[in-house]
C-alpha cells in the first residue's frame, strides 16, 4: 500500500517522496541527499533543509543534522522551474460527484513529467477546479488528444481502476494516415476490416517500443481473448504469441484537406479499436500495415527530437470511452468534440 503523502498538494503538484539508505557512508540524511542530487541544485538542498521543507513520515521537519537511518522516507517539494504556457486548452466533458471526464489537446501531458509540470492536464484541472484529490485514471500520450478520465473521490477511485484493470473499458480512436503513393483507394478499402496483432516490448527509459518475433505455432492464439488469471494471482511466466491486437476500419480517404501534398496518393481516415492497451501499440500497428499516423516522430522511424509544431499535432485521437459505472450501474459513453485536422472531407 502507498504511504499518504505528510504535505498538501501545493500548486497542484504532489510532494516528492525519496526512500533512504537506513545506514551507509553517510552522517546525515543532509549528506546522502547532496550526493544524490547535489549536482542538480546543491544550495537548494541545503535551503530546503533549513527551510523545514524537508519532512519525515510524520511531517516532522528533518534538518542538515538529523543522522541517516531516523528516517527511512521523506517528503519534498521539487523546484519550480519556469515554464511556457503551452498555446492548448482541455475541455470538460462530464463532471459528478465521483469523476471528471475531459477533451485533452495535443501536445498536452496528462501528468506531470520532465520539463511539463503546471502545464500538464492533471495540474491545470486542479488548479482550475482546486481539486487537489483529483487523480488520471489512465493516461494518454502527450502526442494524443482526446478522451481523459480523472477520479475527484479517493473512496470511489479504486472502483474505476478496477474497470482499466479488468479490461472492462471500452475505447475507440480515429488516425490519419498519409497513403503510399500509388495507392488505389478502392484495393485499399478491400483490405479493411482487419485485425493487426503482434508482440511488444517496451523497455523502461526508452522512447520507443520495439516489436518482437514469436513462433509460427503461437500466432493464432488472440491476446484478448486469454483468461486473466485469478483474482489476487500474477502471472509468473509470459504468455507466448502475441501480447496485442488492434481492429482497424477505413473511414474514408482522399486528399488533404488543407491542399498540402504527402508526396503520396492523399490520406486515409481510420477508426481503431485496441483490444489490449500496450505502450504506442496503435502507432506500431499502423506503421505496421505501411501507414503510419501522420507527424508520428516516433514510428516507423524514431525521428530526432525537435520543438514542438502546434500546426502539425499527431493525428491520433482518443474518440470514445464507454463503461458501466460500478458505483451508480449506468451506462456511460463519452466522446471527444475533437476533429483530427488532417481527416479528409467525407
Amino acid at each position: 500500500m502507498s504511504q499518504r503523502s505528510p504535505l498538501p498538494v501545493r500548486n497542484g503538484v504532489n510532494a516528492t517522496r525519496l526512500r533512504l539508505p537506513l545506514s551507509g557512508p553517510w552522517e546525515t540524511i543532509h549528506d546522502y541527499v547532496l550526493e544524490k542530487f547535489g549536482h542538480i541544485d546543491h544550495g537548494g538542498i541545503t535551503e530546503r533543509f533549513l527551510q523545514g521543507e524537508v519532512v519525515d513520515a510524520d511531517g516532522t521537519p528533518l534538518s542538515t543534522s538529523t543522522p541517516l537511518g531516523a528516517a527511512e522516507f521523506l517528503w519534498y517539494y521539487r523546484s519550480a522551474g519556469v515554464e511556457t504556457p503551452l498555446p492548448v486548452t482541455e475541455e470538460i466533458l462530464f463532471e459528478d460527484e465521483h469523476l471528471i471526464a475531459v477533451d485533452k489537446p495535443h501536445f498536452l501531458p496528462t501528468t506531470p513529467a520532465g520539463k511539463y509540470v503546471q502545464e500538464s492536464l492533471l495540474v491545470r484541472l486542479r488548479n482550475r477546479l482546486d481539486q487537489p484529490d483529483l487523480i488520471p485514471i489512465h493516461r494518454l500520450d502527450r502526442g494524443t488528444a482526446g478522451v481523459v478520465l480523472l477520479s475527484k473521490e479517493p473512496s470511489t477511485r479504486g472502483a474505476y481502476q478496477l474497470l482499466f484493470e479488468n479490461r472492462a473499458v471500452s475505447k475507440t480512436y480515429e488516425c490519419v494516415s498519409a497513403l503510399p503513393a500509388g495507392t488505389d483507394p478502392q484495393a485499399l478499402a478491400a483490405r479493411f476490416p482487419l485485425s493487426v496483432r503482434s508482440r511488444i516490448h517496451k523497455t523502461k527509459g526508452v522512447v520507443v517500443s520495439e516489436r518482437v518475433a514469436y513462433d509460427v505455432a503461437d500466432s493464432g492464439k488472440r491476446p484478448q481473448d486469454r483468461r486473466a488469471p485469478k483474482k489476487g494471482r500474477r502471472r509468473t511466466t509470459p504468455i507466448p504469441g502475441a501480447n496485442s491486437s488492434s481492429l482497424v476500419e477505413l473511414l474514408a480517404t482522399g486528399p488533404r484537406p488543407n491542399g498540402q501534398s504527402t508526396g503520396a496518393a492523399g490520406v486515409g481516415h481510420f477508426h481503431l479499436t485496441p483490444h489490449t492497451g500496450k505502450t504506442h501499440q496503435l502507432r506500431i500497428h499502423m506503421a505496421l500495415l505501411g501507414l503510419g499516423i501522420l507527424h508520428d516522430r516516433f514510428y516507423p522511424e524514431l525521428l530526432d527530437d525537435a520543438p514542438d509544431d502546434f500546426e502539425a499535432p499527431l493525428q491520433l485521437l482518443a474518440k470514445t470511452l464507454s463503461f458501466t459505472d460500478p458505483i451508480t450501474g449506468e451506462h456511460r459513453t463519452f466522446t471527444s468534440r475533437r476533429r483530427l485536422q488532417e481527416a479528409p472531407d467525407e
